[in-house]
This record gives C-alpha cells, structure tokens and sequence, in this order.
C-alpha cells in the first residue's frame, strides 16, 4: 500500500528509516505481511502437522482476502497471532522467520 492510498500526506523531508511513530512512509505492509506469511505457510501448509489450530487462522486468512480491507484485516489477524508464530518459528529453529516477523513487528504493528 501506497502512503498516498492510504491517505498520508507526504512528509516535507526524507526519512533516512521508516519510522512508524512519526509516519508510516517507507514502510512495505504488504511486502512484510508476505514475507512471514511465506515463512508461516511452510509449517501450517503441511499435512503432516495438521492442527486445528492453524486450520482456523488459515480460514480466518482466506476470510480476510476475501474482504475489501483485506490489508487492515490481514494486519490484524497476524498482530493477534503473533506470538504463536514466534512460538511455531522458535520450534523449527527458524532464524530468518523470527527476523522478518520482528520487522513486521516493529515497522507494522
């Protein structure tokens, strides 16, 4: 998502970081949101670790792209999810997966 299709103004300066406190320019929600879902799809996609659990938020995720404010929606069923995604990526040892959720924790959340 675009600042300017979310409705942010532009800023009057460059910021060298995204920074979400100040504004939310330069920050890629939907790029975030891919990469850890990408991560998350190869332990819940699984058959043989079929879980009920994770049955329910992949509903809940097929439900929230299905929505018009699939962004918003899809932000808010992760940021509720999140420390059972650092509990699944800690079991598998999964380094890169805990560094791309601790950026969409920080930039997005």
């Amino acid at each position: 998502m675009t600042q300017a299709a979310a409705g942010f103004p532009p800023l009057p300066f460059a910021l060298e970081t995204p920074d979400r406190y100040l504004t939310f320019q330069g920050i890629d929600f939907e790029g975030n949101m891919k990469t850890v879902l990408q991560h998350l799809s190869r332990y819940i996609d699984d058959p043989a670790h079929d879980n009920a659990f994770w049955d329910r938020f992949k509903a809940r995720l097929a439900a929230s792209e299905a929505d018009s404010a699939t962004i918003c929606d899809k932000l808010l069923l992760l940021h509720s999810h999140v420390y059972y995604m650092v509990e699944l990526f800690e079991e598998h040892d999964d380094e890169a997966a805990l560094a791309d959720l601790k950026r969409l924790e920080e930039e997005c959340f």
